[in-house]
């Protein structure tokens, strides 16, 4: 079965919002974007939300909106004040100023919160709505001495984690979806739901959990909302694929040449996309270019790679993806020696002459064992039998 893969090219954040919204209105219910960190995805959600402010030019703030947002900005909306004189009375205020706590005082969030939040913690939380503050509290279990029974504490005023945090303001996020959902007054102006990466410092077992829960609220609200979500994380994005799959939805890669700044917004189609085999492409183009694009941060890229096969296999040890083969000691000291190093991506290092023929050759011997179908990215490839990938036209860019 042929599978149809279109590549659109665009030469701005704006027109990917563009497209992104065409889509939206022409019938689809989700878009899902996968696109690695620095790619620019915090400042798609940021024009996705402006390009829906139909204010004037000289100050749109005061025009109407249409898009309810979760990202990095979302998560500013919070900051804690630790009492460092007492170091007893801790608290996470809220911004007041934002409209994304319109209707916090008339709505009363609590056990909408708490309903998401018990899923994912073990402490509670308490919102002073005069004072615009949240504080936690969690209950501890101990026995006294002499005693069998266990007896339990609050413990209030508790500062918690970050990770815990994060929790905590994506719970707050989904109350305030129910309200955009259920149309409330407050939150009636909601057409669009654009959540970037609200995975953080999550577990597995946690991510599966919030994924399920997110592609839950959103399916109920598909025929109310429209809902973009971007990410970088793998697991994340695939099984938001699977959930919504039997929907109308689109799904992207989004990427970025590091050569001509040119983004391009790939479909995924209906396969899950692992941002690994985009990675390994990403490699071998690098490797085999005229010239060469190969630098030394590419040896961390490839050592993580193998990192994850590895454990996928169950392997105890990355060097075990390339046991047996000729060189295999030579490739395994040299990953490892070559990977360790404090190579950056915003500050790229070219890989020497001889170097470069060591990776080529530990990627070939790699791809060799796992021949993983590597994806078309920043090229124009010609039709196979199971799979063509087409580049869009001028004016389907745009449109």
């Amino acid at each position: 079965m042929s599978v149809n893969r279109k590549v659109y090219p665009y030469k701005s954040i704006n027109r990917i919002v563009e497209r992104l919204r065409n889509d939206l209105n022409d019938g689809k219910d989700f878009v899902l974007v996968y696109a690695y960190n620095g790619t620019g995805k915090t400042r798609l959600s940021m024009d996705f939300k402006e390009k829906g402010k139909k204010g004037s030019r000289r100050n749109r703030s005061s025009g109407n909106r249409d898009t309810l947002y979760f990202n990095a900005f979302t998560e500013d909306l919070f900051r804690w004040d630790n009492d460092l004189d007492t170091d007893t009375d801790r608290k996470l205020y809220l911004n007041k100023d934002s409209k994304f706590f319109l209707g916090f005082q008339e709505l009363a969030l609590e056990e909408k919160i708490f309903v998401h939040l018990q899923k994912y913690a073990d402490f509670d939380f308490r919102i002073d709505y005069e004072a615009w503050s949240v504080s936690f509290s969690r209950k501890e279990e101990f026995k006294l001495k002499g005693k069998d029974e266990f007896f339990t504490k609050i413990i209030d005023n508790i500062k918690i984690s970050r990770g815990e945090e994060n929790l905590f303001i994506w719970c707050t996020f989904l109350a305030i979806c129910e309200l955009a959902i259920d149309k409330q007054e407050a939150y009636d102006w909601v057409k669009y739901i654009y959540i970037d990466d609200p995975i953080s410092s999550l577990d597995d077992n946690n991510v599966i959990a919030l994924s399920s829960d997110l592609a839950k609220l959103i399916r109920k609200g598909k025929d109310y909302v429209k809902v973009v979500i971007s990410t970088h994380h793998g697991l994340f994005f695939n099984i938001m694929n699977n959930e919504l799959k039997k929907h109308s939805h689109k799904c992207y890669f989004l990427y970025k040449s590091r050569h001509n700044n040119e983004y391009q917004l790939q479909s995924t189609g209906d396969t899950p996309f692992f941002y690994h085999v985009a990675m390994l492409k990403e490699l071998k183009d690098a490797a085999y270019s005229t010239p060469s694009r190969l630098y030394t941060y590419h040896f961390n890229i490839l050592r993580s790679i193998m990192e994850k096969t590895a454990s996928f296999f169950g392997f105890e040890d990355f060097s075990t993806c390339i046991s047996g083969i000729e060189n295999e000691a030579l490739f395994s000291r040299a990953l490892n020696l070559l990977s360790h190093g404090k190579y950056s991506v915003y500050d790229p290092q070219a890989m020497g002459l001889d170097n470069q023929q060591l990776f080529k050759n530990i990627l070939d011997a790699f791809l060799e064992r796992y021949p993983f179908q590597l994806p078309n990215i920043g090229e124009v490839a010609q039709a196979t039998t199971s799979t063509s990938l087409q580049i869009a036209s001028p004016q389907e860019t745009l449109s």
